[in-house]
C-alpha cells in the first residue's frame, strides 16, 4: 500500500515514488519483468507509468533502435523492441538513461508503452494520483482575453514573453520560428531578448534549408518532427550537439528548450526558450509553457495565415490587387471604373526560342523576362496583373495624376527594353526582345468570371488596344507602340498613322516611342494598316 497522503499540487509536476513488494509485468500471459524495486511516476495530465530496474527485465530487449522522443521534464527517451515468443514488439519499451533532475529517480529503469498490451500487476500497491491545481489559468486567461487584441506577431511575442516573466518563468530569450507560404521567404523568426526588451524579426529565404547553421540547428531538428530538445548549458561537460547552444552558453545561458508548435495543417513550427537563472527552468516554468503551447500555436497560425494569404495574393494578383481582395472585394462584379495606362509586354519569337533552347532553358529565359518586366513595373508605380502565356499585362492607375501614370508607363517600357538588353550582355545570358503596346483610358478594375472561379483584372478598350498595339509593333519592326491618348504631346513620339486593329471598331492613331529618352528612333508607318 502506498502510504503517501494525497496533497494538492499548485502547478505542473513530476513525482517518482517507490512501490512496495513485488510488481509484475506480463505480455501474452508470460512474465517479462518482475521487481520489488519498481517505481511509479506521476506526471500532470498523464497516466501513471510503472518503471522496472533494468536488471529485473526478463524479456529480451533489442539494442536501442534509434527512435527517440522528447520531454522537457524527463529528457530524451530511447526505445527498444521486445523480442518475445518468436515475435518482435516494436518500440514497446522506453527508458531515460540521462534523465533530467526532475525525473532522476527513473534513470536506469525501463517502462512499457501502453499500446504494447503489457499487463501490470501492482501487487498490494494502490496508485494515488496527486491532485494538481490550476496550472495555467492566469496565462490562459490573458491569452483568451487580452492577447486577442494584439495586431501583430511581434507585439504578441513581446507580450507573451513579458507575461511569462511576470508569472515567474526564468526567461532570458524566447523565439518562435513560423514557416510560411511565400515564394521568396521560408518563414518568420521572432526573437525576444530580456536584455533589450525588444523583438527582432528575421525573414530567411529558402536558402536557409541548405545553410550549415540551419542543417545543424534545433530548428531543423524540431520542425522535421524529430522531437524537442532540452539542454542544460552550465554542465562541466555540456552537449555541443548544436552550435547555437555554445553561443548561448557564452552569453551566460544555463538552460535551453526547443519544443514543437504544431499548426492545424501538420506543419511543425518551433518555440525556443533560454534561461540565465542559476538553476535554469523549473518544472513549473516549463509546465506553464507546455500547457499553453497549443493555444500559443493557434495565435501564430492566425498571424501566419493572414501573412500567407496576403503574400499569396500579392504573388498571384499583385500587391494593390491583393489588398483590394483582402479588403473584401471578393464577389463577381466588385470593382471600380478607373483611368489608367495599360501595358502589354510580349516576348518576341517565343515559339522559335522554345524550339532552339529546349523546355528547361526556355523556362529559365521566360522567368528572367518576367522578373525583369515585373521589377521595373513595380519600381515605376505600376502593378503586374497577370502573365498571359509569354506576355505581361500591367496597369498604372491614374488616380489624381494622369500625367504621372502616362509617364510611368513610358519610363517602364523603355527600362524593360534596356533591362532585357542587359540580360543578353551578361556572361552566359541570351538576348531576348519584346514588343510593348501602351494605351490609356477608362477601364473596369475588378472581379470577373464564374461564380466559383474569379479573375481580378482590367476590362476595357484601353486593355484591348494595348495588346493589339504590341502585335502591330511586331509587324512593323517597332519595339514600343502607343496610342495617342498615352502621350501628353504628339512630339514625344513618331507617328505611325491611323491603323486598324483586330477587334477594335475604330482606327487608332498610333505612335512609335524611342527606346531611349535622348535617342531618336526612325519610324515609318507600316505598309499594312490592319494588324492582327
Amino acid at each position: 500500500m502506498n502510504m503517501r497522503a494525497s496533497t494538492a499540487k499548485p502547478a505542473y509536476g513530476i513525482l517518482v515514488e517507490a512501490l512496495r513488494g513485488p510488481v509484475t509485468a506480463r505480455l501474452g500471459g508470460k512474465i517479462i519483468a518482475q521487481s520489488t524495486s519498481a517505481k511509479v511516476m506521476y506526471e500532470t495530465r498523464r497516466a501513471a507509468a510503472i518503471y522496472f530496474p533494468r536488471e529485473d527485465i526478463h524479456a529480451c530487449l533489442s539494442p536501442a533502435n534509434g527512435h527517440q522522443t522528447f520531454c522537457p521534464f524527463k529528457g530524451t527517451a530511447g526505445y527498444q523492441d521486445i523480442q518475445f515468443g518468436g515475435h518482435n514488439v516494436c518500440n514497446a519499451a522506453w527508458h531515460y538513461d540521462d534523465a533530467l533532475p526532475e525525473a532522476s529517480g527513473i534513470a536506469g529503469h525501463v517502462s512499457f508503452m501502453p499500446d504494447a498490451k503489457v499487463e501490470i500487476d501492482l501487487g498490494n500497491n494502490q496508485l494515488e494520483v496527486p491532485e494538481y491545481g490550476n496550472i495555467s489559468g492566469p496565462l490562459i486567461d490573458w491569452l483568451l482575453r487580452e492577447a486577442a487584441y494584439l495586431p501583430t506577431p511581434e507585439e504578441f511575442t513581446q507580450h507573451l514573453a513579458e507575461k511569462l516573466v511576470e508569472h515567474g518563468v526564468h526567461l532570458s530569450r524566447l523565439s518562435v520560428m513560423a514557416w510560411s507560404l511565400h515564394p521568396m521567404i521560408a518563414g518568420k523568426n521572432f526573437i525576444w531578448s530580456r536584455a533589450t526588451g525588444d523583438v527582432t524579426t528575421y525573414a530567411p529565404s529558402y536558402e536557409i534549408h541548405d545553410h550549415p547553421a540551419f542543417q545543424n540547428s534545433p530548428l531543423r531538428h524540431v520542425s522535421n518532427g524529430l522531437g524537442g530538445i532540452r539542454q542544460r548549458l552550465d554542465l562541466e561537460q555540456p552537449s555541443d550537439a548544436f552550435p547555437i547552444l555554445n553561443d548561448l552558453r557564452e552569453e551566460g545561458a544555463t538552460d535551453y528548450v526547443a519544443m514543437p508548435l504544431p499548426f492545424s495543417d501538420g506543419r511543425i513550427n518551433v518555440l525556443t526558450v533560454a534561461s540565465h537563472h542559476p538553476r535554469g527552468f523549473s518544472t513549473e516554468n516549463l509546465g506553464l509553457i507546455f500547457e499553453c503551447s497549443a493555444v500559443i500555436a493557434r495565435y501564430y497560425e492566425v498571424f501566419m495565415q493572414r501573412e500567407n494569404a496576403q503574400s499569396l495574393l500579392e504573388t498571384y494578383v499583385g500587391k494593390r490587387t491583393g489588398a483590394r481582395v483582402l479588403g473584401g472585394e471578393i464577389r463577381r462584379g466588385d470593382g471600380d471604373d478607373i483611368d489608367a495606362a495599360i501595358m502589354f509586354c510580349d516576348l518576341r519569337g517565343s515559339t522559335r526560342l522554345e524550339e532552339e533552347l529546349g523546355r528547361t532553358a526556355y523556362i529559365e529565359l521566360l522567368n528572367s523576362f518576367f522578373e525583369t518586366a515585373s521589377t521595373i513595373v513595380h519600381e515605376h508605380g505600376g502593378e503586374v496583373l497577370k502573365f498571359i502565356g509569354d506576355a505581361v499585362l500591367a496597369v498604372f492607375p491614374a488616380g489624381d495624376n494622369p500625367a504621372e501614370a502616362r509617364a510611368q508607363a513610358l519610363q517602364s517600357a523603355r527600362a524593360i527594353v534596356a533591362g532585357l538588353d542587359a540580360l543578353g550582355n551578361d556572361e552566359g545570358g541570351r538576348r531576348c526582345e519584346c514588343a510593348i503596346g501602351l494605351a490609356y483610358g477608362r477601364v473596369t478594375y475588378g472581379n470577373v468570371g464564374s461564380r466559383e472561379r474569379l479573375d481580378f483584372t482590367v476590362i476595357g478598350q484601353a486593355a484591348n488596344i494595348a495588346a493589339r498595339l504590341g502585335d502591330y509593333g511586331k509587324s512593323c519592326g517597332q519595339t514600343i507602340v502607343v496610342s495617342r491618348d498615352l502621350l501628353e504631346t504628339p512630339e514625344q513620339a513618331t507617328p505611325l498613322g491611323s491603323v486598324s486593329l483586330h477587334n477594335v471598331s475604330q482606327p487608332v492613331e498610333a505612335y512609335a516611342v524611342s527606346i531611349a529618352m535622348d535617342t531618336d528612333q526612325d519610324a515609318t508607318p507600316c505598309s499594312a494598316t490592319n494588324a492582327r
